[in-house]
């Protein structure tokens, strides 16, 4: 994630702000003036409230590009479209709900995103699908197969593949912790 700072002019306050990150627990992957990149994590990330109080406490602040704002309203339109699938049972086209929710161009918004995030809005997208899908598996007693269809995958097959490709487990391995969660309620009734 890339962070944008106002007030941040010399070698000192690049020193400084290289400690402070990482008492909030976030790990910087680039720094430069003007610059923070966090490397991305799949644990929750830190508050936008937390960093802007430290950073203000410190005589800094965050920029907003209208870019910026832009890639958060794409993020805000992938999970709608997760939604929309789950809700509706219909396939959706992300590059054309994309487009269609934002009223731009999937193209150029696609390549936005690349630029500021530094990777793919197709990752980006797979990435949060992956995320539900673990998310369906451990808090809901949906088959993959159930899962597949309702995200929008040809089979339950090809959303295997991708969910080992991405998180190195197989479904299997999501519905064991399911299984354990429920035996330790069970257990604590």
């Amino acid at each position: 994630m890339k962070l944008l700072i106002k007030g941040m002019v010399c070698d000192r306050c690049i020193y400084f702000l290289s400690e402070e990150f990482p008492k909030l627990g976030l790990e910087i992957s680039d720094i430069r003036l003007g610059e923070v990149i966090l490397k991305e994590t799949d644990e929750i990330t830190m508050e936008e409230e937390v960093i802007r109080a430290m950073l203000q406490n410190n005589g800094f602040d965050l920029l907003y590009s209208k870019d910026q704002k832009m890639i958060e309203l794409i993020k805000t339109a992938v999970e709608n479209g997760i939604q929309k699938q789950l809700d509706t049972g219909a396939a959706v086209k992300f590059s054309a709900f994309i487009s269609n929710e934002l009223h731009k161009e999937y193209d150029s918004l696609s390549a936005l995103f690349s630029s500021l995030e530094g990777y793919t809005l197709e990752k980006f997208i797979i990435s949060k699908k992956i995320e539900k899908v673990k998310e369906l598996l451990v808090y809901t007693d949906q088959s993959l197969s159930d899962i597949a269809y309702a995200l929008g995958y040809g089979s339950p097959a090809y959303l295997s593949n991708q969910l080992k490709k991405y998180t190195g487990f197989t479904s299997s391995h999501y519905k064991k912790i399911r299984h354990e969660k429920m035996t330790n309620i069970i257990n604590h009734s």
